[in-house]
């Protein structure tokens, strides 16, 4: 039984919710895994997601390229605030009131000299947070009103070349097995790969202040390096520039971080890599990272600008039956997607081997990986998924063992690109081309999407007590928020009854069949089959039936594009699904479905279960 809920015999698994503690998102990814998933979250789920609407949207004085960090019940002057932290590319921190939007306080230490697409960090004390400044140095502020902290180190020196060294990833914090928190900063270079710029990782130990340097270029080099003078490296690029930064794995107490493009010599030069280091940020003593991982095609892809390091390793949980105790799945520009050993990176037992990775596949959707992937255990079947998304598409891949070894293996894609996902409560989200999405994890299924927002960079949203945030490119923070609590009592069932089926005479809810090409058709729901006029969703059992041309079927809100699929089809085979979707869209009480396919012609059938209200 989950979550206690005794009516779980009349409504599916999923509609269970409780109330829950508030919960705070410190960082980007939600956890120093950056795993992108809220295993608390309960108040939004698939029974209340599809009435999601905009809450407030407001206009911040610069575009935050990255995702909020938040944190419940602070003690302000004003009484207890939830408040959202955004770094924007200005180089300011805004705390903004998560309830209306309002900005509670904001700090630019630096305007200059370039800009900065970091993501705030909550400390694990939820006293004070970190944010990225322009001039190289990371600032550390009451999270109450913003006052700064200028002792002990701090603002700390995290680059010396901020011209031509950018704060590109997330901040990231980590709470070690010794019980020792540092904050983690790494840099890379600007866009075009231009000027004298080194990867590197500053680790920052937060009871001290004391820190160290781990360069990627020039390895035995633990220091910052200095523009036009010494110390510095001959060598340029290794940026560290993905959106996590650097991921911390409790299990074997180790940084993990990946590097763009840059001379690879398996000695003191790690370009197109990913390597692991002890959590004080130090690596094996000999001027080396503790471990490496490096492709044997490094040199292909340092001359085709193919970072390895476009994204951070992934971490997955033990998979039962693996002869591999702790796997990671990397990404990169070449489309490919690898499984790596995290215990023995290269399986030769130490860094400056190649090759070495236990799978190598293709990213379904092809193209550039350029976001955090997120790692979801489905606690239904205790499955484990990977969600990839980029500018092709999202694709949801299952991680399984075969004769004992890891497997990950594609199970669905949706061709409606976005930037890093996130999963709460059994809802994978995600936001890309304007839009937000949230969809069924298991099947790829659209469960409710949304037009309002502007476009999207590396914008990537958090979902945390029963509300969404997620800021663009239009300068804009915006909150959605469910119509009404669903508690047990807001579902109700009905018999199944026809809504729909364009097999019968022609009319408002027959014939004639759905035509291709994205043709739309408006079919009213409430005050048919016992659903009534201020339901708010309905459970439905969506079916294709004599399709002519292989393509896929939507259905959304009416007034809300549905930019993933419901059902997908082939020639003359009838197909099902199950969906719940919003009926709050314009007009009132209707849903939107169509056809994508080339020509064409499709009958639809609609039997609903269910609604709430």
């Amino acid at each position: 039984m989950r979550k206690g809920c005794p009516w779980l015999t009349l409504v599916p698994l999923w509609l269970c919710a409780t109330a829950a503690a508030a919960v705070d998102w410190p960082q980007f990814g939600f956890d120093s895994r950056h795993s992108g998933v809220n295993p608390l979250e309960s108040t939004l789920h698939r029974g209340n997601v599809p009435t999601l609407h905009v809450l407030y949207h407001v206009v911040l004085p610069s575009v935050a390229d990255g995702a909020p960090a938040f944190l419940a019940g602070v003690p302000t002057a004003s009484g207890s605030k939830d408040l959202l932290f955004v770094t924007t590319k200005a180089g300011h921190l805004l705390a903004v009131d998560a309830a209306t939007g309002a900005i509670m306080w904001s700090r630019q230490p630096a305007t200059a000299p370039n800009y900065t697409t970091s993501s705030p960090a909550v400390d694990p004390g939820r006293q004070y947070v970190y944010s990225y400044g322009l001039e190289g140095r990371v600032h550390k502020y009451q999270v109450a009103d913003g006052a700064e902290v200028a002792v002990g180190g701090w603002p700390q020196l995290a680059t010396l070349k901020p011209s031509v060294e950018k704060g590109s990833s997330a901040l990231s914090v980590a709470t070690t097995v010794a019980g020792a928190s540092f904050l983690y900063v790494a840099n890379g270079g600007y866009p075009g790969d231009a000027g004298d710029y080194q990867g590197h990782v500053t680790a920052i130990a937060l009871a001290s202040g004391a820190q160290r340097v781990f360069d990627a270029a020039c390895s035995d080099q633990t220091v910052h390096f200095v523009l036009g003078g010494t110390p510095d490296c001959v060598q340029k690029q290794t940026a560290i520039w993905a959106r996590a930064g650097v991921v911390y794995d409790s299990d074997n107490d180790r940084l993990f971080m990946a590097t763009g493009n840059g001379l690879y010599d398996g000695h003191l030069y790690w370009g197109d890599s990913v390597f692991a280091l002890h959590p004080d940020g130090s690596g094996n003593g000999l001027g080396q990272p503790l471990d490496a991982y490096t492709p044997t095609d490094f040199q292909q892809l340092q001359d085709a600008d193919l970072d390895l390091g476009s994204t951070a390793p992934a971490l997955l949980p033990v998979l039962p039956g693996s002869v591999v105790a702790h796997v990671g799945l990397q990404g990169g520009k070449d489309a490919k997607l690898r499984l790596i050993d995290l215990d023995d990176l290269s399986r030769a037992g130490g860094p400056g081997h190649v090759g070495g990775e236990l799978q190598t596949v293709d990213l379904p959707q092809g193209g550039e990986v350029l976001t955090m992937p997120a790692i979801w255990t489905d606690p239904l079947d205790g499955a484990v998924w990977a969600f990839v998304a980029n500018a092709n598409g999202i694709s949801g891949l299952q991680a399984t063992v075969v004769s004992s070894r890891p497997v990950l293996t594609p199970r669905w894609t949706v061709f409606s690109g976005g930037s890093s996902p996130i999963v709460a409560d059994g809802v994978l989200y995600y936001a890309g081309g304007g839009a937000l999405f949230a969809l069924d994890p298991v099947t790829g299924a659209t469960l409710w999407s949304d037009t309002s927002i502007g476009g999207i960079h590396w914008e990537s949203p958090i979902v945390v007590n029963g509300r969404l945030y997620v800021t663009d490119e239009g300068s804009q923070l915006w909150a959605y928020g469910p119509s009404a609590p669903a508690p047990a009592s807001s579902f109700f069932t009905v018999t199944p009854c026809r809504l729909v089926d364009t097999r019968g005479p022609a009319g408002p809810r027959g014939g004639p069949a759905l035509l291709g090409n994205g043709a739309r058709r408006t079919f009213a729901i409430a005050g048919q089959c016992g659903i009534p006029a201020d339901a708010v969703a309905v459970a439905l059992n969506v079916t294709v039936d004599s399709p002519t041309v292989a393509g896929d079927l939507r259905v959304a809100p009416a007034g809300i594009a549905a930019l993933a699929s419901t059902v997908n089809f082939r020639p003359g085979r009838a197909r099902a699904n199950n969906t719940v979707v919003g009926l709050t869209g314009n007009p009132l009480g209707s849903v939107w479905v169509q056809t994508d396919t080339v020509g064409g012609s499709t009958h639809l059938i609609l039997d609903v279960t269910g609604y709430f209200r």
